[in-house]
């Protein structure tokens, strides 16, 4: 348990920093991507707005552009222009800034743009922008190479140090949690040894109690006040024997006699005395268990857990309800599953089924139970290296499946 508590602590811990590191490398990204651009979008909307677009078969030329700039600018910055008229027929081409691309080239850059409809965008190393005119529109590229490189490097680089981050953090939360779960630990352990210990002083009392009420009714015959000090003494003894026994399992203790045993005929023998209970209470229930299987394990604590999930899926189910105990081979796990009907409604949340002292149904608070039985299940299948669920798929069934 406590090396669960651990590791869920040092996943929580590691989830806040890695939400943090993830929002903080998405805003330096996304702001370096907007920004270049930004700058990109101006700069060809300062070439769209001074060229002039020809008309058919005349020469043009593009005005000086680069005054506001710097003077290396003229010398940097390279891009080309494709002009379309009204019925997008392309009429010219201006491309007396850049070397690299061909007429056809340019022509099938423009031809993509205008088919894809968008008014703006990145063309493989072009960042481009269609500007509308009254006679037509022009089709700008601008080479966005070397921007592009820079915030691929950007976005490498930022991975890279917030992956070393995560990872030194991971270390140092690691090495630190166990003296940050301390105090919780200790008040565990407090916990654990208050119940050990209040349990076995109160099996004295309670056996003393228990010996008296036989006595008295022997001496005095059947009475009903005798009888409730019975059962209610009965109940108080079932309540602290389980209570010992999952604080022993809380504390992780092994599970004694860990043998190759028959699990078929565990299950079955496990099973056997809820056929008069069915009958008595008028429910269906079958059983379908594989034969010949086996595990290493308590043959013990395995029958307890099919114990406790026909118990509590006898008492839960609804009226001429459904109860089936499945046991089988799933690769190389043993699995066992309890499936009961329920009235519609009545489930509670399902999430706190295994929660220790939970009931469903409230109104069944005095049948008996100690409220702890799927606790102690869940427990024990955990401490058998396992693991147990539950699930309804309509609301008016449960299936508690155990892999172990």
């Amino acid at each position: 348990m406590l090396k669960k508590m651990r590791r869920r602590f040092i996943a929580s811990a590691m989830a806040a920093i890695g939400a943090v590191t993830l929002v903080l490398l998405l805003a330096i990204n996304l702001w370096n991507y907007n920004i270049t651009t930004d700058s990109l979008d101006n700069t060809l909307s300062s070439i769209a707005m001074t060229g002039k677009q020809p008309h058919s078969g005349q020469d043009y030329t593009i005005p000086e552009i680069f005054g506001q700039h710097s003077p290396e600018s003229r010398y940097m910055t390279r891009f080309f222009l494709v002009y379309y008229d009204s019925s997008y027929n392309a009429v010219g081409i201006f491309s007396d800034f850049i070397a690299t691309v061909s007429t056809q080239q340019a022509l099938s850059y423009a031809a993509n743009v205008i088919d894809s409809g968008h008014d703006s965008g990145y063309c493989g190393d072009y960042r481009y922008a269609v500007k509308q005119g009254s006679d037509g529109c022009a089709v700008v590229f601008l080479n966005a190479s070397q921007e592009q490189q820079s915030m691929k490097t950007l976005l490498t680089v930022s991975l890279v140090v917030a992956g070393a981050s995560l990872l030194a953090a991971f270390f140092l939360i690691a090495a630190f949690s166990k003296k940050a779960i301390a105090p919780y630990v200790k008040n565990i352990e407090l916990q654990k040894q208050f119940i050990t210990d209040a349990g076995h002083e109160l099996k004295t009392p309670l056996t003393s109690i228990s010996t008296s009420a036989e006595v008295l009714k022997m001496e005095s015959g059947d009475n009903e006040w005798v009888d409730n000090i019975q059962k209610q003494t009965g109940r108080m003894s079932r309540l602290v024997e389980n209570l010992v026994k999952l604080s022993r399992l809380d504390e992780g203790l092994p599970l004694p006699d860990k043998t190759e045993f028959s699990l078929s005929d565990a299950a079955w023998e496990a099973a056997a005395p809820f056929d008069a209970r069915a009958l008595a209470q008028n429910k269906r229930y079958s059983r379908s268990i594989d034969d010949g299987l086996t595990m290493l394990g308590d043959m013990a604590a395995v029958q307890q857990i099919i114990s406790i999930l026909l118990d509590n899926a006898f008492k839960y189910s609804d009226d001429g309800g459904e109860i089936t105990l499945r046991v089988y081979r799933h690769h190389k796990n043993s699995v066992i599953e309890v499936y009961n009907t329920c009235a519609s409604g009545s489930l509670g949340d399902i999430s706190r089924f295994f929660d220790r002292f939970y009931r469903a149904d409230k109104a069944r608070a005095a049948d008996g139970g100690t409220g702890i039985g799927l606790s102690i299940a869940r427990a024990t299948v955990e401490a058998l290296g396992g693991s147990i669920t539950a699930e309804s798929a309509d609301g008016k069934s449960i299936l508690f499946r155990a892999v172990i």
